[in-house]
């Protein structure tokens, strides 16, 4: 087991000369072979060693009873022991979770490095949970080696190996009788699973911890080509592997208030990329809103836009957020302007947001309608409820800019286009039709 832990230690690059090691000690099994290991090699490692333990008062006196065998042990041998306690109780994720964060707590006050005595079966257990549960590649994957401050040496050592080498040095240590009932999922998988698993391969528990180190290492390969670039760019999202998007999709949301995005996030996010809708947006824990916004994915809120209808002639649609009504009559109108066009039609007509490449030729030339808007100042914040009426070829028209030009000659079918006030008189019963939504409604 020794050359085992001091083999992984340097793979991994665990610790360096002068680091101040912590050995998180339970009074079990594994956490006394890793204490006695570690300070066995603490001079060859160049590393001060020390013990924390932490009480969480869920089993009472023998609680009691393992911290003064850790007490006991570590005064017999000189090791400088760091007590803490706490009261657990079971939060929303259960009793085993809040044990867990308590204890983690503990260790996070500590000033250093802190070892914990994760095994290969201990691996292999969390291996089989996240399949139980429903899991990414980060799943197989298992317990990492390292994470933050925490470091985990003996991921390649069997529990077996590590009663073993106890038994060879006569080190004591005491049993966690929680270990023995089958309440937890844990238990369950270690005592009726995994026995009948190593029947067939007694081998299995280190291969599993192989596996999952590599699993590790094409992980981190994987998430190593995954940076996010700003802006984040919708077309070159919807190139990316799948594997390689949801890496970018997650590492965006760590980067903008969701630190632990979960599948059901992701999914979310790569169908606000793979949508035909260019304005869309979902909300996440938080209070973090993705918003897309044509070709661009980001953080922020969702502008109104005006759900793409279509307008009849003769028909009118109904634009509640612009204030206004779209009218369409048959015919042509020879005093053209803003506010009342004649155009030449070719198909079905519809009332719209603009959209990228929207341009339209007006006397001075043709232009995008972009900059058109950018020019005649109007603010951001209404472009998008500014009305484009479109056919099948393109823009006819543009409330308050005017016809396009290219389309009052030529072929098709003449119609003229009037905007007015929503709150005329004469106006149809507003009912049903259409108005402003979000792009979910689009």
């Amino acid at each position: 087991m020794r050359n085992k832990v001091l083999r992984f230690l340097r793979q991994e690059q665990m610790m360096r000369p002068g680091d101040r090691v912590f050995c998180a000690v339970s009074g079990g099994g594994d956490s006394m072979a890793l204490l006695w290991c570690l300070w066995e090699l603490r001079d060859k490692l160049e590393i001060s060693v020390e013990a924390a333990h932490f009480n969480h008062h869920l089993r009472g006196e023998e609680s009691d009873r393992d911290a003064a065998f850790v007490r006991q042990f570590c005064e017999g041998y000189q090791i400088p022991l760091t007590m803490g306690e706490g009261f657990v109780q079971a939060g929303p994720k259960g009793l085993e979770a809040a044990a867990r964060e308590a204890r983690y707590s503990f260790f996070g006050k500590l000033d250093g490095l802190v070892a914990t005595a994760h095994t290969a079966d201990d691996n292999a257990e969390t291996i089989l949970l996240h399949l139980v549960r429903g899991t990414g590649l980060k799943g197989p994957g298992g317990i990492a080696p390292v994470r933050g401050r925490v470091i985990r040496p003996m991921l390649l050592v069997t529990h077996q190996e590590a009663l073993d080498y106890l038994a060879n040095w006569g080190v004591p240590h005491v049993h966690d009788s929680t270990n023995d009932e089958d309440v937890f999922l844990r238990n369950r998988l270690r005592h009726q699973v995994m026995p009948l698993l190593k029947q067939e391969n007694p081998k299995l528990v280190q291969n599993l911890s192989a596996m999952a180190l590599r699993l590790r290492q094409d992980d981190a390969a994987l998430d190593a080509l995954s940076e996010p670039k700003a802006p984040l760019e919708v077309k070159w999202l919807q190139q990316q592997a799948p594997a390689v998007r949801s890496r970018i999709l997650a590492a965006f949301f760590k980067q903008n208030g969701v630190p632990e995005p979960e599948a059901c996030h992701i999914a979310q996010a790569e169908a606000l990329v793979m949508t035909k809708r260019p304005s869309a947006y979902a909300r996440f824990p938080g209070g973090v809103t993705l918003v897309r916004r044509y070709d661009v994915l980001e953080v922020g809120e969702p502008e109104a836009i005006l759900c793409q209808q279509q307008l009849h002639c003769p028909g009118t649609v109904c634009l509640p957020e612009s204030g206004l009504v779209v009218r369409c009559m048959s015919g042509w109108l020879e005093h053209a302007g803003p506010y009342a066009f004649s155009v030449l039609a070719k198909g079905d007509l519809v009332v719209r947001s603009r959209r990228p490449g929207d341009s339209l030729r007006l006397p001075g030339g043709t232009k995008s309608l972009k900059k058109l808007l950018i020019d005649r100042k109007i603010p951001a914040g209404q472009r998008q409820l500014l009305p484009v009426v479109a056919d099948q070829v393109g823009v006819l028209g543009v409330y308050a800019i005017g016809p396009n030009l290219d389309r009052i000659s030529g072929t098709g079918f003449p119609v003229t286009i009037s905007f007015e006030s929503i709150h005329s008189d004469d106006l149809p019963d507003r009912e049903n039709n259409g108005g402003v939504c979000y792009a979910e409604g689009c």
